[in-house]
């Protein structure tokens, strides 16, 4: 079994995040990708849209299945007559293709090493000019299913160069509000019209005000993010900060001693169009803020040089802040286990989690607060027919929430659980033998350094019986106010978005951990 549980769920997310960001162009306009007569609604495919500049760097338009498994043998037929005037499209050379005038045609097998269908590399051609566009026209074909119709937006836009500092360290205490001076300038030669921050952060942190001018999504896995959106012009050279207001407040609640990660991003307003609709369906982050707005200041020249000269590349927009809080708060989790009876052949429902006991919150809460993986061992003498969407076979290679049919489960909440809350997994048994039976659950506590204890290791494992010996029946009673376990899927793509993002664009030497 995996010695570090959720593992396989956390390299699966980083997977995903990293195919669906293969592009980090900027579009005038990200448009949706359309779909005629796509070939089974379980094999839902998404084309990102890209923006190159004259002389820019390369990008990459990826074709994805999305929330759905990657068929297992397909043929995908490119056509790139309508971007041949102003940009070169060419396969990354890791299927087998072929080329005719604008066509190419792929043909790809289940490979375990990759999830994309293809992946092309884009560039302006020699003499394009800024405001061109076309469409990529992609033919699905996958044997037994049908015929697919999919489009990407290739533009060419005006090449600009926001920077910012790479590092921001911070310090803080259990309920305290801490300023984030983030700053940015315009490296470029051409002055940039508008701009987006984006910050996306642990629970461990949360915005001290929520402005007029902000989008918040809240409940991102345990992670929140928000952007706000400015109308200021920067002329090349010009440095501008946050004003003195913005800033996040540690919960009281939170796990102490700890250290959080967050992440800032400056975009353009087109560039943030497209990693927005990237990985959620258009419309607003979220639910606006009703603080007076925040604002741009422009910050003293010394302060400007510290952020340092760079290049055009677009690696050089983020910045990583470290929080690190101290205190002393930990928690205790119970393993919460249950008793069913039923006749032989019956289904009965079985529910079982932990309860945390508190001060702390409970959950991936930073880099060194409790994170929680549930270890479902179920009887020999049952089935699981029906299982919560938040857990997977540990022995298994792939990842698969919720499938059924499996002895062991690993399950994981989706958030943080307050003290007094409950995490809870569902599952559908069917009794296949009869007699009195047992298993257990056991709870696996580590944070980001490795295995953790919490405040009662003795009490993190309960035992699930299934018709006892003497009677009895339903699941343990579980106190507390119960917690949804999945974020939405509108939040899990953000979340995956930033993962990938910051994979891709990444800076050598950046994130450590």
């Amino acid at each position: 079994m995996n010695p570090y549980p959720a593992r396989r769920w956390l390299a699966g997310l980083a997977v995903v995040g990293a195919l669906l960001t293969a592009s980090t162009g900027i579009p005038a306009a990200a448009a949706a990708p359309a779909a005629a007569a796509a070939p089974a609604a379980d094999v839902a495919i998404y084309a990102n849209s890209v923006t190159v500049a004259p002389d820019g760097p390369q990008k990459w338009v990826a074709l994805n299945p999305v929330g759905s498994r990657r068929p297992s043998a397909y043929t995908v037929r490119v056509d790139r007559s309508a971007v041949a005037a102003f940009a070169n499209v060419e396969e990354e050379g890791e299927r087998a293709c072929t080329t005719e005038g604008a066509i190419i045609t792929c043909t790809g097998d289940d490979k375990p090493d990759s999830t994309d269908l293809l992946s092309l590399r884009v560039t302006a051609r020699a003499g394009a000019e800024v405001g061109q566009r076309g469409e990529l026209l992609f033919t699905v074909t996958v044997p037994g299913v049908g015929t697919g119709t999919y489009r990407s937006t290739v533009a060419i836009g005006e090449g600009v160069d926001l920077a910012t500092e790479s590092e921001l360290s911070l310090d803080g205490t259990l309920g305290s509000s801490v300023t984030v001076p983030l700053r940015v300038a315009n490296a470029g030669t051409k002055t940039v019209n508008g701009a987006v921050l984006y910050v996306f952060g642990s629970y461990g942190f949360t915005p001290s005000k929520r402005y007029e001018n902000c989008e918040y999504s809240d409940s991102v896995t345990e992670m929140s993010g928000f952007a706000c959106t400015f109308d200021d012009s920067l002329a090349p050279g010009e440095a501008v900060g946050v004003d003195p207001t913005f800033g996040g407040t540690i919960p009281a609640d939170s796990w102490a001693p700890n250290r959080h990660l967050s992440w800032a991003f400056w975009f353009t307003p087109a560039d943030w169009a497209e990693f927005r609709n990237q990985y959620r369906p258009e419309g607003p982050l979220g639910p606006k803020g009703t603080d007076p707005a925040l604002k741009l200041v422009p910050v003293s020249g010394a302060q400007a040089r510290s952020l340092g000269q760079t290049d055009t590349e677009s690696v050089n927009n983020d910045t990583t802040v470290t929080l690190t809080v101290a205190g002393d708060q930990r928690a205790d989790a119970a393993a919460v286990g249950a008793t069913v009876t039923g006749a032989v052949g019956a289904t009965v429902p079985m529910t079982v989690g932990y309860t945390n006991n508190g001060p702390a919150r409970a959950g991936a809460d930073g880099q060194q607060g409790l994170a929680i993986a549930t270890m479902v061992t179920l009887p020999a003498g049952v089935t699981a027919v029906t299982v919560s969407k938040s857990c997977v076979d540990p022995t298994e290679e792939e990842w698969l929430p919720g499938k059924p049919g499996a002895r062991h489960y690993e399950c994981t909440a989706g958030h943080t659980i307050a003290r007094g809350e409950r995490a809870t997994f569902e599952f559908g048994l069917r009794i296949d033998r009869p007699g009195s039976q047992s298993g257990t659950v056991k709870l696996y506590t580590y944070s980001g350094d490795g295995p953790l204890k919490d405040l009662n290791p003795a009490n993190d494992s309960a035992k699930i019986m299934v018709n006892p010996a003497g009677g009895g029946g339903g699941s343990l009673p579980i106190t507390g106010a119960s917690t949804g376990l999945i974020a939405g899927l509108g939040g899990l793509l953000i979340a995956l978005g930033v993962g990938g993002y910051l994979l891709s664009r990444r800076r050598h030497t950046r994130f450590a951990a």
